[in-house]
C-alpha cells in the first residue's frame, strides 16, 4: 500500500452562518473593504483619532488662532473642544474596562489595523470623534449638526471596515460622545451665566 493511501485527508472546516453583529460586520466588509482606497482611508482615520490626538491638535490650533485675535470666549470654546474630546475618550476607556467585551474575533472578519487593547465596547474613536465634531463645530460657529454629519459617519464606518468593532460599539461610542459634548456645552453656559451675573 502506498504512503499516499494511508495519509489522512482532513476535511475543510465549515463555519456556521454568521449571525447578529458578526453578520452585519461581514456585510460591511463585503460591500466596502475591497473598494479602492477605502481601507487606507480607514487606517488614516484610525491613526488620526487614536487617543483623540488629532482632535486635540485641531482644538489647539483653533485656540491659538482665537488667542491671537484676542477673542477670549472663543479661546474658551476651542479649549472646551479639546477637553471634551479627551474627556469623552477617557470615559470610553473606563467603560471598556468595566464591560470587557472582546473585539471581533470571528476568523472571517478581516482586521486591518492594530489596536492598543483587546477591549471593544464602546469605540473610543467613535466617542471622541462625536464629542470633537460637536464641540469643534460649536467653537467654529458652524450649524450644530454640520460637522458631526461630515465627520462622525466616516469614523464609525471605518471601525467596521477595519474589523475592530461591532456596530453596537460604534453606536454606543457616538451616544457617549454626544452626551459628553452636551455636558461640556452645559458647563460652558453655566460658566458664562455666572460671569455675566457678577
Amino acid at each position: 500500500m502506498s504512503s499516499e493511501s494511508t495519509e489522512s485527508v482532513s476535511a475543510p472546516v465549515v463555519l456556521p452562518p454568521a449571525t447578529g453583529e458578526v453578520a452585519a460586520l461581514l456585510a460591511v466588509q463585503r460591500v466596502a473593504a475591497d473598494r479602492p482606497g477605502v481601507v487606507s482611508a480607514a487606517r488614516g482615520l484610525s491613526h488620526f483619532g487614536e487617543h483623540s490626538l488629532g482632535w486635540l491638535a485641531i482644538a489647539g490650533v483653533g485656540a491659538a488662532a482665537a488667542w491671537r485675535r484676542g477673542d477670549q470666549p472663543e479661546v474658551r470654546r476651542w479649549a472646551e473642544a479639546g477637553v471634551g474630546a479627551f474627556g469623552a475618550h477617557a470615559a470610553s476607556v473606563i467603560i471598556k474596562r468595566v464591560v470587557r467585551r472582546r473585539r471581533p474575533h470571528d476568523e472571517r472578519i478581516r482586521v486591518g489595523v492594530s489596536t492598543p487593547s483587546k477591549l471593544s465596547f464602546p469605540s473610543s474613536h467613535a466617542t471622541s470623534t462625536t464629542a470633537a465634531a460637536i464641540l469643534i463645530g460649536r467653537a467654529a460657529g458652524l450649524p450644530t449638526a454640520a460637522l458631526p454629519a461630515v465627520l462622525v459617519p466616516p469614523m464609525l464606518l471605518s471601525r467596521l471596515v477595519l474589523g475592530v468593532h461591532y456596530p453596537t460599539d460604534v453606536l454606543a461610542g457616538a451616544a457617549i460622545g454626544a452626551a459628553s459634548a452636551a455636558a461640556v456645552t452645559a458647563g460652558d453656559r453655566l460658566f458664562a451665566t455666572n460671569v455675566a451675573t457678577r
